[in-house]
């Protein structure tokens, strides 16, 4: 039995062995009447007539032993390249065991950060959306035809200017008419009157009747009251006039055009003609716990104007800043909220009507923390910790507490102090006492 040699120097000889037990071995060689072995009992088959065998070839033998021994030299080749790589796997494992228990320990690369001393803010988020604080349609007060329109789509308009123009003309016979009624009714007053001043001269002289007198002052009166009616239809006649040519009644962007000219509108219409929304400057309407709601009176009470920023959606862009104007009077009982309503300029039409924003109510800042970037900070089930790199490199786990976080800071309570390095990227090749090549971030 021949045993696999424990290391590559000993592969030569083991190929050496292999060649000396196949030259050992005895040849292999068939019986010298194979047909005997197969040859039935006496006596059942006639004897065939005796031939004599013929020998094996000279060369079947030599070629026999050429085929074993290159068979043997590639068995030991490939032995040998085995066990050598197998010893190259083990030195090498060998070597890495002792770097880890004393010897040279390799240094891990790491990205670090400092702690900065700085400010912070304590913010209050609410879901909330873009009001305008005025929004008018635009209506028509009289019925006609609609004769010409004078703004466009989306247009910024200023109060006065001209929107449309309603067909003036059925109106205006109206006020001629009223106005021809109230010249004539003139006339007949300032006639009684006339007759009144004549009667009194009459009756000074006992040429008329007192009943006569008193009948022309009635009279007068009788006229004085159908002037003043008249002047009122003219007033009627003239405002219907003026309803035919509407302005706009706010400052605004003006919306979509909901009808065309050439159409018929009525006073009685529910849909209007257009909308006007104020949107400079502009409110947002969020809400907030509460319970977040003492501290933010209290501020309000001492006539603090609290700042408020708009963010979109995800949080990621702030669109504008403003402040808070005003609070509701009463909690929704149903959702524990309350309304609150904040003020922005506007100026560059950054905000848009009935647009979802969150809002960021900042209700204390915080001066002279320790700040952290919050990706250094570690966390799991029972703590909350940072690899803190102390002078000669090596890292160790330290406990911190955080109070506010803002954004990608943290406020750190206790656990570091300004000045100090913990390790914010290569975190989880790190443990106790290993040793770090930090690369502070900024490049300090």
């Amino acid at each position: 039995m021949i045993v696999c040699p424990p290391g590559p120097a000993d592969g030569i000889k083991f190929a050496t062995q292999l060649v000396m037990v196949v030259n050992t071995t005895p040849e292999f060689s068939a019986p010298e009447n194979p047909q005997k072995l197969l040859a039935p009992p006496p006596g059942s088959i006639p004897e065939p007539p005796k031939t004599e065998p013929h020998p094996p070839p000279p060369h079947s033998h030599f070629r026999r032993k050429i085929w074993l021994y290159a068979v043997v030299v590639l068995l030991a080749l490939g032995t040998f390249f085995l066990l050598h790589s197998r010893s190259a796997a083990r030195a090498a494992s060998a070597k890495s065991a002792k770097g880890g228990r004393g010897g040279t320990a390799a240094v891990t690369p790491v990205v670090a950060v400092e702690a900065q001393t700085g400010n912070i803010g304590v913010y209050i988020t609410g879901l909330g959306a873009i009001t305008p604080l005025q929004t008018v349609e635009v209506k028509s007060r009289v019925d006609g035809q609609l004769m010409a329109v004078h703004f466009k789509e989306g247009d910024r308009v200023v109060k006065g200017d001209p929107l449309v123009d309603i067909d003036p003309r059925p109106y205006q016979a109206i006020l001629d008419q009223t106005q021809g009624q109230l010249t004539r009714d003139e006339a007949l007053l300032s006639n009684a009157i006339i007759d009144v001043d004549r009667y009194q001269t009459l009756l000074a002289q006992n040429a008329i009747p007192e009943q006569q007198l008193t009948t022309q002052r009635a009279l007068v009166t009788q006229y004085q009251g159908t002037v003043a009616f008249d002047r009122g239809l003219v007033d009627a006649a003239r405002l219907n006039v003026a309803y035919c040519h509407i302005t706009a009644p706010i400052t605004g962007v003006v919306g979509l055009r909901l009808v065309d000219p050439g159409n018929i509108v009525h006073a009685a219409d529910t849909n209007a003609m257009t909308v006007i929304a104020q949107d400079q400057p502009i409110s947002a309407i969020f809400t907030i716990a509460e319970d977040q709601l003492e501290p933010i009176l209290k501020k309000i009470r001492a006539g603090d104007k609290l700042p408020v920023d708009a963010w979109d959606r995800e949080q990621k862009n702030k669109l504008a800043t403003g402040t808070l104007a005003t609070v509701d009077n009463e909690i929704d009982q149903t959702t524990g909220t309350l309304k609150l309503r904040a003020i922005f300029d506007n100026k560059d039409r950054s905000l848009f009507p009935n647009q979802f924003v969150n809002a960021r109510l900042l209700q204390q800042e915080k001066t002279g923390v320790t700040l952290l970037p919050s990706a250094a900070i570690q966390r799991n089930t029972n703590d909350t910790y940072v690899y803190f790199i102390k002078p000669d490199n090596t890292v160790t786990i330290r406990s911190i507490k955080v109070g506010t976080t803002e954004g990608d800071q943290s406020e750190i309570i206790s656990g570091i102090s300004p000045g100090d390095r913990v390790v914010m990227t290569g975190v989880d090749k790190l443990q106790e006492g290993t040793k770090v090549n930090p690369s502070l971030t900024g490049g300090k």
